[in-house]
This record gives C-alpha cells, sequence and structure tokens, in this order.
C-alpha cells in the first residue's frame, strides 16, 4: 500500500507542557474500551487509523498490558502497512508486584517488547501505566514514590532508556492517592501526565464541593500546569457512558473502573443530557468540556469507526453559545447528593 500522507483539515494542535511538541488536540487512544486495537479486524483498523492521520491526528497512545500487547502488535502492524512515519507514538509499562525486585529489569523488558510489537526504534513518550499510592498494593499494582523516584527506581530505569535515545520524554498515569502523585509531579522528573477527566467526574481539574461521591483526584492538573507538564484527558467519554454506548467487553473485567461505575455513570449521563436539552449533543460537550481546561493538551479518546474520528474533529468548532459548566456540575452535584 501507497504511504500515508499527513493532511491537517481542521485539527488545532496545542503545547504539550515543556516538551517543545505540538500535539493534535484530538489524540488516538489505542486502549481496550472501542476494542478496535485488541481485537482483529484489520481492515477496519487500517481504515481508522488512516481516517485519523488524515484528519491530522499525531498523537497515538498504547500500553503493554492493552490486549497482552495485542494493542501495540496491531497499532505496529498498521503503521507498517500504511507506510505511516512522523507521528507520536506513547506507550507504558505497568509493574506487578512480583517485578519491584528487579525494577530496572522489568521495565526493560516490557518496553523491549512493546519496541518489538511497534515495529518501532524508538518511542516519543514512556508513561509509568501503575496508581501511585502511599503504600504498595493499596490500590490494585500501586506502587509508592519511592518505588517511582528512589535512586534504582522506575524513573533511573525510564531515564536509562532515555539515555540510550530509544524514549524522548518521561510520563505518568494520574491514578491513586492524589498527595502520591503530587509529589512525582513536583519531583520535575515528568513531562506529562494523563488523568480522568470527565463531565461526570472533572475532580482532577477542579475542586470538588463536599460530599463529592466519585474517586477525588484532588485537582492533580492544578499542580501539573504550575510544574509545565503536558496534561492528556482520559476517559473523556467517561468509558463510553457519555456517548449512550453499552459497556465494553473491558468494563466487565477491569478493576479501575469496573461496570458498576459505568453503570452509575450512564444513569448520570442521561440526566446531563436532560438538563442541556436534546439540540446539544452530549458527546460533542464532553470533548469540549475536557479541552476548554486551560491546562489540558490534548483529549484521549478511543475511535472504533472512521465516522467517530469525524464527530469529534467537528466538536472542536463551536458555533453554538458557550455553556456555563460551573452552574451546570453544581446543580448536578447536587442532585447526586441528594440521590
Amino acid at each position: 500500500m501507497g504511504t500515508v500522507e499527513i493532511q491537517p483539515l481542521e485539527m488545532q494542535y496545542r503545547a504539550l507542557g515543556k516538551t517543545g511538541i505540538k500535539i493534535s488536540a484530538l489524540s488516538f487512544g489505542a486502549g481496550p474500551v472501542s476494542s478496535l486495537m485488541v481485537g482483529d479486524d484489520g481492515d477496519r483498523q487500517r481504515a481508522v487509523v488512516r481516517r485519523a492521520i488524515e484528519v491530522g491526528i499525531n498523537w497515538f497512545d498504547t500500553a503493554a498490558t492493552y490486549g497482552a500487547g495485542q494493542s501495540e502488535r496491531n497499532l505496529g502492524r498498521v503503521f507498517h502497512e500504511l507506510g505511516i512515519a512522523g507521528i507520536h507514538v506513547a506507550t507504558k509499562v505497568r509493574l506487578m508486584p512480583e517485578d519491584l525486585g528487579d525494577i530496572r529489569g522489568a521495565v526493560r523488558r516490557s518496553f523491549e517488547g512493546s519496541l518489538e510489537r511497534l515495529r518501532l526504534p524508538r518511542v516519543t513518550l514512556l508513561q509509568l501505566h501503575n496508581s501511585v499510592t502511599r503504600q504498595r498494593g493499596d490500590e490494585p499494582t500501586s506502587v509508592t514514590p519511592q518505588d517511582v523516584l528512589g535512586g534504582s527506581g522506575i524513573t533511573a530505569a525510564f531515564e536509562e532508556l532515555r539515555a540510550e535515545g530509544l524514549i524522548s520524554h518521561l510520563g505518568l498515569t494520574g491514578i491513586g492517592d492524589p498527595t502520591a502523585l503530587e509529589e512525582l509531579v513536583r519531583s520535575g522528573q515528568f513531562a506529562t501526565i494523563q488523568v480522568p477527566y470527565h463531565l461526570l467526574n472533572p475532580s482532577a481539574g477542579r475542586s470538588m464541593p463536599a460530599g463529592f461521591a466519585e474517586t477525588n483526584y484532588g485537582n492533580i492538573i492544578a499542580a501539573c500546569s504550575q510544574n509545565q507538564m503536558g496534561v492528556l484527558a482520559i476517559r473523556v467519554l467517561a468509558g463510553g457512558a457519555l456517548a449512550n454506548s453499552p459497556p465494553s467487553p473491558h468494563t466487565f473485567k477491569t478493576p479501575f473502573f469496573p461496570l458498576e461505575l459505568y453503570r452509575r455513570d450512564r444513569r448520570r449521563a442521561s440526566n446531563l443530557q436532560a438538563t442541556l436539552g436534546a439540540d446539544r449533543q452530549l458527546p460533542r460537550e464532553a470533548i469540549r468540556f475536557a479541552l476548554n481546561h486551560p491546562s489540558v493538551s490534548s483529549a484521549l479518546i478511543g475511535f472504533a469507526e472512521p465516522r467517530q474520528i469525524e464527530e469529534a474533529v467537528e466538536s472542536l468548532i463551536s458555533v453554538e453559545p458557550s455553556l456555563d459548566w460551573d452552574e451546570i456540575l453544581a446543580a448536578e452535584f447536587a442532585c447526586d447528593r441528594e440521590i
């Protein structure tokens, strides 16, 4: 097949923290929620990735754990088939408890496997894929700030890979204990963070009222902004709940964003849609909301069809009056407390 040319249409680009990278406002999430890149429909995978490139998406996010390597493998194959070059790829390392006795070796083995599956000599960003908490195991697979920042810790292993020219930047996944995460943010060791930030749980980007019933990410984006970190908003559509999509197969088995949360989010999304009215499309407003935060560099979305990409790009252009989200969300959260 011929080489695909990168032809930005109406894409916006933003600074990714202090990396010097201009990242597309929409990024391609190759995770398991959309099921695309962990599946086996090669024709659809090529069509969706091709459309992403055509509209100017220049950032693709994957992980070694997505489909037990299947996401990386499929992404690498599609890049090769389409002759794609000149885009940014981010992947991740997740350490299991048994890996913590040999952090350096575990990081290298995981990353070398990622490069092989991706068919790439290097990637732009390598991210820690563990939760970060005060004690190991406080959350599934969580590690501590000492595990990350210690002399023979995860950061040191990442820096070794960077010194070899295999990665350009280090990043975090922003889940866990907010105070433990903030310690890593303020260390200055990391260029980016990806963190859940969406209409049903905006706590990563704003202070929440007393009694907020969901996981509170402690306005961690404020600390990231102070340290000039690039912020990638994830779960922008709340695992599909804000798009009125059925729960993905992944939702039935993940300990991080389980089915119970999805069902609760669907009920809350229905209430929010009723508040907005039929003329406002909730998925479009959800994307706009995430990107309206001044510190968010890109909204990372899992696409399953080319049309979803086109609709997401269309959401970047607003001809409608802006919404007062402070007022709307205050009312919604007050309603949640009453329930």
